[in-house]
């Protein structure tokens, strides 16, 4: 006789249904943008009633939050010291995307519904605060770039080289965005290079050309 599977705990069961809400959510905050996003639409997206999110998340912000914080998880494997590999900036989502097998207009959609939470969110008293917290886990991860690095004789710190970094990254997503312009991987890498540890990018570069 076969044996069945034992049925699922409560919060096993809460947990699938946190996952495919959060699934849903981004493809249609993908596709339809953050404001125009309704819960309502995503919880059918996922095969759940509105309730049913409700249950999950307090609004819809926090439903974006928890979406960005997937894609932030997903996209850990981009944060990489550029010296080890070449690759696009990591704020485009393209290379997560790419894993995935999602389409890249799935990444840029979400970009672009990204940019709308953050000019919501920068006016929101309680939002605002959340928002910060995900920028400076996200500064800590350029910075951990840095340390890993262990470049000598650099003045400036590990946290102001890792944000010159982000500013990089980040600025190249907003291009793309912006005027679907975008340094290539090659020149993208470069730059991440002589921002990290200059002297090193620059006899590489002489070495290999």
């Amino acid at each position: 006789m076969t044996q069945l599977p034992d049925p699922l705990s409560r919060r096993d069961r809460q947990k699938q249904t946190r996952e495919a809400l959060i699934f849903a959510a981004r493809a249609v905050f993908s596709v339809e943008g953050y404001h125009a996003a309704t819960l309502e639409r995503i919880a059918r997206e996922a095969g759940f009633s509105k309730g049913a999110v409700y249950s999950n998340f307090a609004a819809k912000s926090d439903l974006f939050l928890a979406t960005l914080d997937k894609n932030m998880e997903l996209a850990d494997a981009d944060f990489q010291n550029p010296f080890d590999r070449q690759s696009g900036p990591a704020s485009t989502g393209q290379d997560a995307v790419a894993r995935e097998g999602a389409p890249q207009e799935a990444a840029q959609g979400f970009a672009l519904a990204t940019l709308e939470f953050i000019a919501a969110a920068a006016r929101d008293d309680e939002l605002a605060p959340e928002l910060h917290r995900r920028l400076a886990a996200l500064l800590a991860r350029y910075e951990q770039i840095v340390a890993g690095a262990g470049v000598e004789g650099e003045h400036l710190t590990a946290s102001q080289v890792g944000m010159l970094l982000a500013a990089l990254d980040q600025g190249a997503g907003l291009l793309l965005l912006s005027g679907n312009v975008t340094p290539g991987p090659q020149t993208f890498t470069e730059g991440m290079r002589r921002l990290l540890d200059p002297a090193r990018a620059v006899a590489e570069s002489a070495e290999q050309s």
